[in-house]
């Protein structure tokens, strides 16, 4: 789908809907989202969610779980594996619940909406979060971030 809005200073109009009216959010309030978010998902989230693995591998496999004490590969791959969940999880059911909002963007101002002014469905918001997982996504932020590009979404104001 091709972006038709069209820029004016810092407001944009989509002129396929042209009652559709935006600010983009700037690169400092999705850099802010970004390390918010990060710090929710990687602080909190991780940390609860690990406990909560621990706790569960402690009773149906007590072997396995002691174990990985002794195979730190097997814990860091295990480890990795929760966070990958946790990003996936965490903005999906953010952006999906909350119609294109995270912690982040609540506390930013800005809301992640279809290109053409439409609210995030879960299908968007579940897409918006598999992309973050590419490779070198976050560089991407430099431009147009790829889990925007690739979703024909964007991030605007809303205060």
């Amino acid at each position: 789908m091709e972006n038709t809005a069209v820029a004016q200073n810092d407001l944009l109009i989509d002129e396929e809907n042209p009652f559709f009216e935006y600010n983009k959010a700037s690169q400092g309030q999705r850099f802010l989202n970004f390390l918010i978010d990060n710090v929710v998902i990687r602080i909190a989230l991780a940390y609860v969610t690990g406990i909560a693995v621990g706790y569960l591998l402690t009773l149906l496999s007590p072997d396995f779980y002691y174990s990985l004490s002794y195979n730190k590969g097997r814990l860091y791959l295990i480890s990795v594996f929760i966070v990958l969940i946790d990003y996936i999880l965490y903005y999906s059911l953010f952006e999906g619940i909350f119609k294109g909002r995270t912690v982040g963007k609540f506390i930013t101002g800005t809301k992640a909406v279809n290109e053409n002014g439409m609210e995030l469905t879960f299908k968007n918001a579940f897409l918006r979060s598999a992309c973050r997982l590419i490779p070198c996504e976050a560089f991407s932020g430099l431009g147009t971030p790829w889990h925007d590009s690739i979703t024909n979404t964007i991030v605007i104001k809303v205060r």
